[in-house]
Parts: C-alpha cells; sequence; structure tokens
C-alpha cells in the first residue's frame, strides 16, 4: 500500500509538472495526434500548424463555446449538471454519453484516448481540475483551438481553416466558424467541406447560439 500511494503521489507530481510547463510551452504533440500516426503509419500526413488565440478570430472560440461548453467562462473544469444528466442516463440504461467540457476534451486530446470508458473520463476529469488549477481560460481555449481534430489528420483551426476554407484562422466569418464547430463531436464522421443535411441543421442550430449568448462580446474576456 506505501508503494501504491508513493507511485500515486509520483504520477501526480509529474502531472502538474507537466501540465505547469504546459502554460508556457506548446504541446510538441498530442496522445490523439501520436494515435493517428501510429495507426496510418504515415499514409496520412498530419496536418497542424500552432497560432496563438489573437491570431484566431473571436467568431471560433464563440462557435465551439455555443457548440460545447456554454458555461465555459463561468465553470472550474466540470459541468456539474451535464454531468448529472449523463449519469442519470447511464442508470437508466441510455450508455455512457459526453458531458465533457472544453478544459476536459483539451485534457483528453493531450493526455488520453477516445474511448468512453468510466476509467477515461474519471483520469478526464482530474486532468481538467489539473488545467482550470494551473491555466487560465485564455491558455485553455488557445491550445482546444491547436489541438482539437476537425477531419482525417487535420488538427488545430488554423490547418482546419486553410484546408475547408482557403482562409487564416484570423479571418474565419461566423458562419465558417459554426461549420468548423460543428464537426468537432464526430471529426471523422463529419465533414466541413461537404456538410450533410444533418451538420448543416446543427451548423443553424450553433449560430443561433452564438447570437443567444452575445456574439464575438461574450468572449473579449479571451482576448486580454
Amino acid at each position: 500500500m506505501k508503494w501504491l500511494l508513493w507511485g500515486m503521489a509520483a504520477v501526480f507530481t509529474v502531472t502538474v509538472l507537466v501540465v505547469g510547463l504546459l502554460r508556457f510551452v506548446n504541446p510538441p504533440t498530442t496522445a490523439f495526434i501520436l494515435g493517428h500516426q501510429i495507426g496510418h503509419s504515415g499514409a496520412s500526413p498530419v496536418k497542424q500548424t500552432w497560432v496563438p488565440l489573437e491570431e484566431i478570430s473571436p467568431w471560433m472560440p464563440l462557435a465551439v463555446i455555443a457548440s460545447e461548453d456554454q458555461r465555459f467562462l463561468g465553470h472550474w473544469g466540470l459541468d456539474l449538471d451535464a454531468i448529472a444528466s449523463a449519469v442519470s442516463s447511464f442508470r437508466k440504461g441510455d450508455g455512457l454519453r459526453g458531458a465533457s467540457t472544453i478544459t476536459q476534451q483539451t485534457a483528453k486530446n493531450l493526455f488520453l484516448w477516445s474511448d468512453r470508458s468510466l476509467m477515461r473520463k474519471g483520469l478526464e476529469a482530474g486532468l481538467a481540475l489539473v488545467l482550470e488549477g494551473l491555466w487560465d481560460k485564455h491558455r485553455i481555449m488557445e491550445v482546444y483551438l491547436n489541438v482539437a481534430e476537425f477531419g482525417n489528420g487535420i488538427y488545430g483551426v488554423e490547418a482546419a481553416s486553410h484546408a475547408y476554407f482557403g482562409v487564416p484562422a484570423r479571418q474565419l466569418g461566423p458562419a465558417q466558424a459554426a461549420r468548423l464547430a460543428a464537426v468537432l463531436p464526430s471529426p471523422k464522421r463529419f465533414d466541413a467541406g461537404a456538410p450533410s443535411d444533418y451538420l448543416w441543421r446543427r451548423v443553424a442550430w450553433i449560430q443561433r447560439q452564438m447570437r443567444q449568448l452575445g456574439s464575438t462580446g461574450y468572449v473579449a474576456s479571451l482576448y486580454p
């Protein structure tokens, strides 16, 4: 038991040190990018160009907040209401569905894997708390938008903007940002370049949510 406790303490210490370092240093890769590279053996190269949040159109963080996590600016990493709803559905036999905040998704993309097991969800929640404790919202959003997958081998909003619209991320308009945000639940299934009828409906819903949140003024605090 003593060695187990020492091991857990060591893992926690290393995690805190790595997360603390990544507040100031951009991650050279992520668990998801490594998984893609291993799974495709170089046949599907990774497209990613890192840009600071200041070089990303404010429509983009607004779109992902509207789509993925409307309480992002106010919570501390976990959305307890969404978690309670997901647990209730799980107990009813509906399966383990997503209740992940943007912070949790950032933790998953950086360090974890893609299944929906209880173990992964627990690790994701713990890492999210560490991220919120050591990073500010600006850094969480910046990393999220640079590591999220927007298509097969397309990571980060800068690469996605060029791939789908032929413009840098700073030039994205509200409709384009909503299209990119719409694929995030399943970037290998949905195509921002050729949206299905379902995806177009999702884009329209995201745009309505963006307007209701108050347009880009809602995310002004992310751009100090």
